[in-house]
């Protein structure tokens, strides 16, 4: 089977690629797709090979397709603060780079039909919320990068009805604890006032800490792009998208769950700064949800914060905390 992953480069794309050189899926060529060129593969047994450039330009997607694979996964974006500071470049690669992917593979002809999994977001919902977010709640984003993706997901399931692919769009949580540098999206500091502490360092809390949130590990996350790689999509009918599942907590027992899993000398690491804009942004963010068509179909994620911040222990930190 021959693999795309578009957005091979940030952190969840690169630990598709790992997960898939350790065979998690029957790969026999993969091609890895970023604007900037991604650090090195891991070794695998099957080919790797690598395009740089800008799928919101003309052109670019045609490549890509023309090269056929069997299973592209599309995880390529600009992050939710980002998206609302520059309203342009968030259309432009998260729509524009989307749709002209979708096109190029609908020209392609010649009877190819490609799966395609798309990494969405619980940012297509918006306030006011019910206690729990069901299947059937409505999108109403209240940014633009959540209304991005909600145009996204239209777009994959008209293209899946009209058979031109195999499409599935997973509505991610806020994944947490997220290795490496702070990016620009809103939801950082959901990860920051975590990973920080615990290499450590002090972290910044913009928000009060009764902001409740939606959470998976980004082990979590390759689980699902995984698991929807081989989906018999057939059981969506002619929804497909879904939201996954995930951990409901404040801010509050977020900072608990830390001081339960590594002291109150770490938690005590973490800084309250409120930020007005991230406030504002954060407040139409959805906080709980009850994904029972995702669950029936056998995805999981962690049960507690808990154990999210064990996941991150185990998997960024070998296991032990510095110091």
């Amino acid at each position: 089977m021959h693999i795309l992953v578009i957005g091979a480069g940030g952190m969840v794309g690169q630990k598709l690629i790992a997960r898939l050189s350790a065979g998690a899926l029957p790969v026999t060529r993969l091609t890895r797709h970023d604007i900037v060129l991604p650090p090195p593969p891991p070794a695998s047994s099957f080919p790797v090979e690598t395009f740089v450039s800008d799928m919101s330009m003309p052109g670019e997607a045609e490549k890509l397709v023309a090269l056929k694979p069997d299973l592209i996964f599309h995880l390529a974006a600009i992050v939710s603060g980002e998206a609302e500071a520059d309203f342009e470049k968030g259309y432009r690669i998260n729509l524009d780079g989307t749709r002209y992917l979708f096109e190029a593979i609908r020209k392609a002809g010649g009877g190819y039909k490609p799966k395609v999994v798309f990494t969405s977001s619980i940012a297509v919902f918006g306030a006011p919320f019910p206690d729990a977010i069901g299947d059937e709640f409505f999108t109403t984003p209240l940014t633009s990068y959540g209304t991005q993706k909600a145009i996204c997901e239209l777009l994959l399931n008209d293209y899946s009805r009209r058979g031109f692919f195999d499409g599935i769009a997973l509505r991610f949580p806020t994944i947490c604890v997220r290795p490496g540098k702070p990016n620009k999206a809103a939801s950082g500091f959901f990860s920051g006032i975590i990973r920080e502490p615990l290499s450590g360092q002090e972290a910044i809390l913009p928000v009060g800490e009764d902001v409740r949130h939606w959470h998976a590990s980004p082990r979590a996350a390759i689980d699902f792009l995984i698991q929807a790689a081989e989906l018999d999509t057939a059981k969506l009918g002619n929804r497909r998208t879904l939201a996954l599942p995930g951990v409901s907590c404040t801010v509050g027992e977020q900072i608990a769950a830390l001081k339960r899993v590594a002291g109150e000398k770490v938690a005590s690491l973490i800084r309250r700064q409120p930020d007005e804009t991230i406030m504002k942004i954060v407040a139409g963010w959805p906080r709980n949800f009850d994904p029972k068509r995702a669950i029936a179909l056998g995805f999981k994620a962690e049960k507690s914060f808990d154990d999210i911040i064990r996941v991150h222990i185990e998997d960024e930190l070998g296991g032990k905390i510095p110091g």
